[in-house]
C-alpha cells in the first residue's frame, strides 16, 4: 500500500481523535472545577463522597472504566448500547480526567496565602469577587505546566478508544497493519501523535504567555485590575494584610512596587493625589 493511502486513512481516524480530545476538554475542565469545591467541603460527608471518587478513578484503569460506562447499561438494565459507544467514550473519558483535573485545581487554591483573602476582604471584595477575580486567576497561573501535561497525556489516551471497538487514528493504524503486514501506518500514525502533542504544547506555552500579558490593563493612563476597578482608596492601606501584599518601595512613601498578580498594578501618582 502506498503512503499516500495510508495517511490518507490515517487522517479519516484523525478527525474521531480529535473530537474525543475536544470534547473531553470541553466537559471534564469545568467538572474537576465541580469536583475540587465537592473535595475542599467543609461537610465530612459530601468531601468523603468526593475523595473517594477520585480515589477510584485514578486508581483504576481508563480502559476498564470506559468498559464498565460501556457495557454497564446493557448488563444492568439491559439497555440497547448500539448508539451508545461514542456517549459512553466521552462520558468515560471526562469522569476520569475531571477527577486528574480536580486534583490540579485543588492544590492551586490550597496553596493560595490566607492574606490573598483577607486583603480582599478590605478591598470591598465578596466571595464570589475575591475567586473570581484575585484567586482564580492566580490559581490558573500556577496549575498550567501541570494542566498541560495532564492535556498531552489526553492526547495519547485517546488511543484507548478501540478497547470498545471505536474506529479512530490507532485503530485504523492497527488494522492497516494487520492487513499488510507492515510497520509503517504505525510509524505514520506515531508522527500524527507527535505533531498534535507538540501543537498542544506550543499552545499551552503561548496561553500562560497572554495570560500574563492580561494581568495588568492600563487604559487612559491608570492602572486597573482584572475587573476593571480603579486602584483602591488609601485609608485602607493601614491594614497590616494590606501592607502585607502592598508593601511600600525604598524609593519614597507612598510609591508601590510589589503587587498580587490578581489584584493588579496600583497607580502611585492616583494614591498621591487621595493624600
Amino acid at each position: 500500500m502506498k503512503l499516500s493511502m495510508i495517511l490518507s486513512q490515517l487522517s479519516t481516524g484523525m478527525a474521531g481523535t480529535i473530537s474525543i480530545f475536544v470534547l473531553t476538554l470541553v466537559f471534564s475542565l469545568p467538572l474537576g472545577l465541580l469536583i475540587a469545591f465537592g473535595r475542599m467541603s467543609k461537610n465530612r460527608i459530601v468531601s468523603g463522597i468526593f475523595r473517594l471518587y477520585i480515589s477510584l478513578m485514578r486508581g483504576t484503569p481508563l480502559m476498564l472504566q470506559l468498559m464498565v460506562v460501556y457495557f454497564g447499561p446493557f448488563y444492568l438494565f439491559g439497555m440497547n448500547i448500539g448508539k451508545w459507544r461514542f456517549p459512553a467514550i466521552i462520558t468515560g473519558f471526562a469522569l476520569n480526567y475531571g477527577a486528574y483535573f480536580a486534583e490540579i485545581y485543588r492544590s492551586g487554591i490550597v496553596s493560595m496565602d490566607r492574606g490573598q483573602y483577607e486583603a480582599a476582604k478590605l478591598l470591598g471584595y465578596s466571595k464570589g469577587q475575591t475567586f473570581v477575580r484575585i484567586i482564580l486567576p492566580q490559581v490558573v497561573k500556577r496549575i498550567l505546566p501541570a494542566i498541560t501535561n495532564e492535556v498531552i497525556t489526553l492526547v495519547k489516551d485517546t488511543s484507548l478508544a478501540f478497547s470498545i471497538s471505536y474506529v479512530e487514528m490507532f485503530t485504523i493504524a492497527k488494522q492497516i497493519a494487520a492487513a499488510k503486514t507492515t510497520m509503517v501506518p504505525f510509524v505514520a500514525a506515531g508522527i500524527f501523535y507527535y505533531i498534535f502533542n507538540f501543537v498542544v504544547a506550543w499552545d499551552g506555552t503561548f496561553g500562560k504567555e497572554i495570560f500574563l500579558l492580561s494581568l495588568t490593563i492600563e487604559e487612559s493612563g491608570k492602572r486597573y485590575d482584572l475587573s476593571g476597578n480603579e486602584p483602591c482608596k488609601k485609608e485602607l492601606w493601614g491594614s497590616r494584610s494590606v501592607k502585607r501584599y502592598f508593601p511600600q518601595s525604598r524609593r519614597g512613601r507612598g510609591a508601590l512596587d510589589h503587587r498580587p498578580v490578581g489584584i493588579g498594578k496600583i497607580d502611585t501618582a492616583a494614591v498621591r493625589g487621595n493624600a
